[in-house]
């Protein structure tokens, strides 16, 4: 099972959160990048239907695959 880390950072002036490269949009607050991070976490954990996928890896390569409604990430809030 994969796991997903949320990192609140100092961002634009202000706080966002992160997830591997990419940056949220900009929070006033650390408090307020935090609440978005858990909400957005929270949701990465949630169920969903059994639905066909496809995605362009690095190289440039598609792929199909059958994502199961119930393999979430575990995830977690940090920073």
């Amino acid at each position: 099972m994969a796991n997903v880390h949320y990192m609140i950072v100092e961002h634009d002036g202000g706080w966002a959160y992160k997830v591997g490269d990419v940056f949220s949009e900009r929070y006033a607050t650390y408090d307020e990048a935090r609440e978005a991070a858990e909400r957005a976490a929270a949701e990465q954990r949630l169920p969903g239907a059994t639905e066909d996928i496809e995605y362009q890896d690095e190289a440039g390569d598609w792929h199909e695959e059958i994502s199961q409604g119930r393999d979430r990430p575990e995830t977690d809030v940090t920073g």
